[in-house]
């Protein structure tokens, strides 16, 4: 299987592994993955029409930095581009990126105080999660430059009053942010829901932990190869 077509069968995997985990929104929120190459990044995402849990690799459009459809006969979500092409443009490391609308990823984004060091889960993102002002929808390609400013080297960002957003190295990396930005989020309301008094992980230790369950990068490819084989299980519809 040659570069391209790994890209487009994880990239569509990982649509259909989000709506198994109940990430979608309806036709809404989009995921993304440069394409390899020199010159003006181009990458791909999803059309615009279909659920997550019916993107094939197939189904999947290219789009450069000005907008184009330079390959497949879909339009995209105009919002989905502003912030995709953000991501891209800025930075070389964000191959994949990854926006979501899920439930708890949006209660935190409109808590003032935003994610919390809760649990062990959390301390992943100690230092290394920015955050984004509402700005309305995003059409306007001048957020480009502030999203870019908020994402700045973080691993992730939390758009306030909107959702979560992910990157990563690869459609491995950034689907594995997102998975526990995600439960990270779940945990802070399951916590602080139920009437009980919260204490958060000491500024050192949240260091100390984050550190620790830095440069995984093998575990993270044996959990990308096990969603995969999960889903080959239940919908492998995905790899068309």
């Amino acid at each position: 299987m040659n570069d391209i077509a790994t890209l487009r069968r994880d990239l569509a995997a990982a649509y259909r592994l989000a709506a198994l985990f109940g990430w979608d929104d309806t036709l809404y929120t989009h995921f993304s993955v440069r394409l390899p190459g020199s010159g003006e990044p181009r990458f791909l995402i999803n059309p615009f029409g279909l659920f997550f849990e019916e993107v094939r690799a197939s189904d999947l459009i290219v789009v450069d930095m000005q907008g184009k459809v330079v390959e497949g006969n879909a339009d995209y979500n105009v919002a989905g581009f502003t912030i995709h092409s953000a991501v891209h443009m800025a930075r070389d490391d964000a191959h994949c990126v990854i926006h979501t609308h899920t439930l708890a990823g949006m209660a935190v984004a409109a808590q003032d105080a935003g994610l919390l060091q809760l649990n062990q889960i959390s301390t992943e993102f100690h230092q290394r999660l920015g955050y984004h002002a509402y700005e309305g929808v995003a059409l306007d390609l001048d957020e480009r430059r502030r999203i870019q400013r908020s994402l700045g080297d973080n691993i992730a960002l939390v758009l306030r009053h909107h959702g979560l957003l992910s990157v990563g190295a690869s459609v491995a990396d950034a689907f594995y942010v997102m998975y526990y930005l995600n439960r990270a989020c779940e945990i802070q309301l399951a916590s602080t829901g139920g009437g009980q008094t919260c204490s958060e992980i000491a500024e050192p230790l949240s260091r100390h932990a984050c550190e620790q369950l830095q440069g995984a990068e093998w575990q993270r490819q044996l959990l990308w190869q096990a969603w995969l084989r999960k889903l080959d299980r239940l919908d492998p519809g995905y790899r068309n």
